[in-house]
């Protein structure tokens, strides 16, 4: 590893290990190097995530040292992560700005869930914007929480910030990879559009509440995203054909005037309306 890169200044810390900046050495391209915590999950992960060109950051090489894991993957410059991108912003995003990230991020975990990838931490710290390009292009990083996922795995113990956990945690003490994601999705969205941080307690207390000025397709996408019952929420695909990412970013965002939801399109399950008033 020494021999190849050189380590940097620490750029984040997490549950499971550090990550650090830096460059390879025989061309400085700019890396980012991850001390991971050895788990089977990881070392699964891997090879599933080599060389990627899609939103997900490509992970470079690795270096196994037996109870420790280096990765080391690409470092976009100039690139923040969307927390930092949201607060630059004035603390919040216009819709349709909004919109380009959530496009991109949904497509992203769609990606990884083909993949049998859960992420398990998707949030706007582990979300990178790069900002050198007109329009924003959307990374995910921090895979050290993720795991090699089978079809209709339950998961009890949970990995993950526990503000943004989906409701059945606290009421089932158990998640799934894609209803969890698919949730992570809705809170995203929110504190891209909203000033403050989302937290799943005040949230189910009914604390928190949509900005009044979203347009219906924005409040249906956020409001099919935060179903509190896991099996009523749309899938990543649907997500993908939802009327709010389908329309372009520049169509005009109308007034929601209304005090009701907004019809749910074709894709969704009808029984997806229950539980979904704030």
């Amino acid at each position: 590893f020494q021999a190849r890169y050189v380590e940097e200044h620490r750029l984040g810390e997490g549950g499971c290990g550090a990550v650090f900046a830096g460059y390879r050495i025989k061309d400085h391209l700019p890396v980012s190097v991850q001390m991971v915590v050895v788990r089977q999950a990881v070392t699964q992960i891997r090879d599933n995530i080599v060389m990627e060109t899609s939103a997900p950051v490509s992970l470079l090489e690795w270096f196994d040292f037996g109870r420790e894991l280096i990765l080391v993957m690409e470092r976009p410059v100039p690139a923040v992560d969307l927390d930092k991108y949201i607060e630059e912003n004035g603390g919040f995003l216009p819709e349709d700005k909004a919109k380009v990230i959530l496009k991109q991020l949904v497509d992203a975990a769609k990606h990884l869930e083909d993949k049998h990838i859960f992420h398990r931490d998707i949030k706007s710290e582990n979300i990178l914007i790069e900002t050198g390009s007109d329009v924003p292009r959307v990374r995910i990083i921090d895979f050290g929480l993720s795991c090699f996922v089978k079809e209709q795995s339950q998961y009890r113990v949970f990995y993950g910030t526990e503000i943004y956990s989906p409701p059945e945690w606290y009421g089932r003490s158990c998640y799934r990879c894609g209803p969890t994601t698919v949730w992570q999705m809705g809170v995203v969205l929110y504190e891209a559009l909203h000033a403050g941080d989302f937290n799943t307690t005040s949230f189910l207390k009914k604390r928190l509440k949509f900005k009044r000025h979203l347009s219906k397709n924005c409040r249906d996408f956020l409001d099919a995203c935060l179903t509190k019952v896991p099996e009523t929420r749309p899938t990543l695909e649907e997500l993908q054909h939802h009327t709010w990412e389908t329309l372009s970013s520049n169509a005009s965002s109308t007034a929601d005037k209304d005090t009701g939801l907004a019809q749910l399109p074709p894709t969704f399950p009808v029984h997806a309306r229950q539980n979904m008033q704030f």
